[in-house]
């Protein structure tokens, strides 16, 4: 072998025993798989960023295209759906490439949404993935339920005081118009509007010639005597007169307690059996007649606004008239229910003071202890309870005669009230979002 010969190979051996400069060549072939680990937790979490927003849009836009899905065509829906959740979706990072709606109605009905896109990584497209997609999914389900509530509404003396009742009609109305919009279809929702003070009125106009109304008290109490000196029936009849009670027709329409036990129950007058029926009475301080069942939304606020605070207290008839107002078979006569639907119930029961008067007694204790047989009774019968005491009054009472503990609210002020019934009402209208 010559001298350059034996040179040159000795060379090449060197550099083929020499691991020095491995290293180099390792970490360069080795940089390429390393960066895209690397880039690739990056992309993911700009990924996770993407889909978080998306699935918010997901869930928004199921929300909203429920409202409406039921008088729309699958097209309509997928539409809505489609435009809501594009619009929420602004990361530019992000491209939408799919929306789809589906809507459901069943014994459960529902709103599915789901929506893909796509997002261009910065890193991972040096291990061949130059694009990452993104899939969401969210579904409102509702059930076939219709509501039905009432609304016992102290119409006292006191409720003049501090804006109490100020502030009761505006979050009054508030609640109306939040029910209504919650209402898809004709008889979704109903609402009445039951004032109380010691009395309840029915209207006497409309009512006077009803047999399930009882004359005995108000006849003793509202006549003339044929001896004119003589003003009360026994002072007339004690003394040989005459006594004829007034016209039923000029009764004022207002209610007292039945006899008890049926003064804490929602059982059907029979006429015949006395103590089923509801005694007349003509109170001076008669609360604004009562507004059965209805989704008539303009009357309905009307008749908050006829609301002017006058007389004693005796919650044991607002609540005990409010469930009258949800009963088929009362005299209020609430409307039919149609048997594919499930109904909810709700009383909403607003006082503030304590109970100081009623048919038998001024005894706070006495009618405390009927206001509290009177919500056994109800939540018993499947009746959903919510009570508010504003500002006065005995918490205890109340907070025992709502179905909950978080159905109960004690306030301070008068303006609470309006926040309060916006809270329930969102509690009563809402839809969940299921998945």
């Amino acid at each position: 072998m010559s001298t350059h010969l034996s040179k040159a190979w000795s060379l090449l051996e060197a550099f083929r025993r020499d691991e020095r400069g491995n290293v180099a060549i390792l970490f360069a072939a080795s940089l390429i798989p390393v960066l895209g680990l690397v880039g690739a937790a990056i992309d993911y979490s700009r990924a996770n960023a993407i889909k978080t927003t998306m699935q918010a849009a997901a869930d928004s836009a199921a929300l909203a295209v429920s409202k409406t899905a039921t008088s729309q065509t699958s097209a309509q829906v997928q539409t809505s759906a489609d435009t809501y959740f594009r619009a929420l979706v602004t990361n530019p990072e992000a491209t939408v490439t799919n929306v789809t709606a589906t809507y459901s109605k069943a014994a459960v009905s529902s709103v599915k949404v789901d929506a893909t896109a796509t997002m261009k990584t910065q890193f991972m497209g040096l291990l061949g993935f130059p694009s990452l997609t993104i899939a969401v999914s969210s579904t409102t389900a509702w059930g076939n339920t219709r509501l039905r509530v009432a609304l016992a509404l102290d119409n006292t003396g006191s409720m003049a005081s501090s804006g109490k009742m100020t502030a009761l009609k505006t979050a009054s109305k508030n609640l109306i118009d939040q029910l209504k919009s919650s209402a898809t279809n004709t008889g979704d929702v109903y609402v009445s509007i039951i004032p109380f003070s010691k009395d309840v009125n029915v209207g006497g106009t409309s009512n006077y010639t009803q047999n399930w109304v009882k004359w005995d008290d108000w006849d003793v109490a509202n006549g003339t005597c044929s001896k004119s000196s003589y003003t009360t029936k026994s002072s007339c009849t004690s003394n040989k007169g005459t006594w004829t009670p007034k016209s039923h027709s000029t009764w004022n329409g207002c209610l007292m307690d039945r006899d008890q036990n049926y003064d804490i129950s929602n059982a059907a007058p029979v006429v015949g059996t006395s103590a089923t029926l509801f005694p007349a009475e003509q109170y001076a301080y008669c609360p604004v007649e009562l507004k059965p069942l209805s989704y008539d939304w303009t009357s309905l606020k009307s008749k908050v606004d006829e609301m002017t605070p006058n007389g004693n207290t005796n919650i044991t008839i607002g609540l005990v008239w409010a469930w009258h107002s949800l009963t088929q078979g009362s005299p209020l006569a609430a409307p039919p229910e149609d048997p594919t639907y499930d109904y909810q119930k709700v009383i909403i029961l607003l006082t503030d003071g304590e109970n100081t008067q009623n048919r038998f007694s001024s005894s706070q204790s006495a009618i405390d202890a009927r206001t509290k047989a009177a919500c056994t009774a109800a939540k018993a019968a499947g009746i959903t309870i919510y009570t508010i005491l504003v500002m006065e009054g005995t918490p205890s009472l109340l907070q025992a005669c709502a179905s909950s503990s978080s159905n109960y609210y004690y306030l301070t002020s008068a303006n609470q009230i309006i926040t309060t019934f916006d809270t329930i009402g969102t509690q009563l209208t809402r839809l969940r979002v299921a998945k």
